[in-house]
């Protein structure tokens, strides 16, 4: 059976010096060449990303542009693509040995499949650290079983698709102007199911300029990171109602309503809330949940949310909510020998 065409999408903005091993880590896979191509789209640099990009002639197709953001940088690539499969790949970035010729088995071996997605390796270059990503990760049918997927936020560089499904969610909004990347990531799940492997097929680089980075930030930076996600959800929320899906639908709602105490979480980073605003939101966070959990788990965090009024918000009360929260659900496992809330898994 002949292979997949895998097109590889790299975008680039003033990443000069990552982009060589960037595009380097492409051409060094073990996958025949002549089924794959690699689509640079470079949105304006002013670096000198243009100069070294030439030495690899027409083993790529770079495309340079005006700058405009993630999500005009994607829907030209997109649009030049030819690749029944497409893996996105960011300029800083680079792929592990090995990683198309997995994303070809795996979407070979499940022609339903929509996304493919895996941890990766962080290198921080401030301290030479380097780690595995501990982002969960989500495999089957958001209709087959709507609260294993609740805490799901598609993920970015990390990601492939199959072209004929990833179409219905194109073109992106223009004005996602970064984390494009995860507005298809997360909507993919309601057109076609997707498959998560605890593999490490790719490395990511923190270097002080990435979209996202760790939790601890700056208050601007915070209040940005918010702005962005508010963008990113109000043109989520326009193509569920544009393509007929509506909160009826489980699946829909449980998407909604977790985004919705997400943002309103990444608010209080920026702002802290009152005590009764904190108070109002752990119920409807608990509320949210409670499709994944047993009565008894909900019946203790509704006790638990009493804190709220009395400590207020802060992150250390916070996370002691969620320690007890987890000594909760580990007692649950103990004694009743089943899972309250769905565990993570990272390679």
């Amino acid at each position: 059976m002949k292979r997949p065409f895998v097109s590889v999408l790299v975008t680039t903005y003033n990443y000069g010096r990552f982009i060589e091993e960037c595009i380097d880590s492409v051409l060094s896979q073990d996958y025949p060449l002549d089924l794959i191509e690699i689509v640079v789209v470079d949105d304006g640099s002013t670096d000198d990303t243009a100069e070294r990009v030439k030495k690899y002639a027409s083993k790529i197709r770079y495309f340079h542009k005006p700058n405009g953001g993630q999500a005009s940088a994607l829907n030209l690539a997109f649009a030049r693509a030819r690749g029944e499969i497409v893996s996105l790949l960011d300029g800083d970035d680079f792929f592990l040995p090995g990683k198309v010729a997995r994303v070809a088995e795996v979407f070979e071996r499940d022609p339903s499949l929509g996304m493919f997605y895996h941890p990766f390796l962080e290198f921080d270059m401030a301290t030479n650290e380097r780690r595995v990503s501990k982002f969960p990760l989500f495999s089957g049918s958001v209709f087959e079983n709507p609260g294993k997927f609740l805490g799901y936020a598609g993920q970015g560089t990390c990601v492939s698709f199959r072209r004929k499904f990833v179409d219905r969610l194109l073109p992106i909004p223009d004005e996602i102007r970064m984390l494009a990347d995860g507005y298809l990531g997360s909507l993919i799940v309601f057109v076609a199911p997707i498959l998560s492997l605890p593999e490490c097929l790719s490395g990511y680089r923190f270097h002080g300029k990435n979209a996202y980075h760790v939790d601890e930030i700056s208050s601007d930076a915070r209040r940005d990171r918010l702005r962005l996600y508010r963008i990113e959800f109000a043109a989520m929320r326009r193509w569920l109602a544009s393509n007929g899906f509506s909160r009826k639908q489980l699946a829909v709602r449980l998407f909604l309503d977790w985004w919705t105490v997400h943002l309103e979480w990444e608010d209080f980073n920026v702002k802290p809330p009152s005590r009764l605003r904190f108070f109002w939101w752990t119920l409807r966070k608990n509320r949210a949940y409670n499709v994944t959990q047993s009565w008894r788990f909900t019946l203790f965090n509704y006790l638990t949310s009493f804190s709220a009024l009395l400590f207020g918000y802060s992150k250390a009360a916070e996370k002691w909510r969620q320690r007890a929260m987890e000594a909760s659900r580990l007692a649950h496992r103990t004694f009743f020998g089943r899972r309250s809330s769905q565990s993570s898994t990272t390679c």
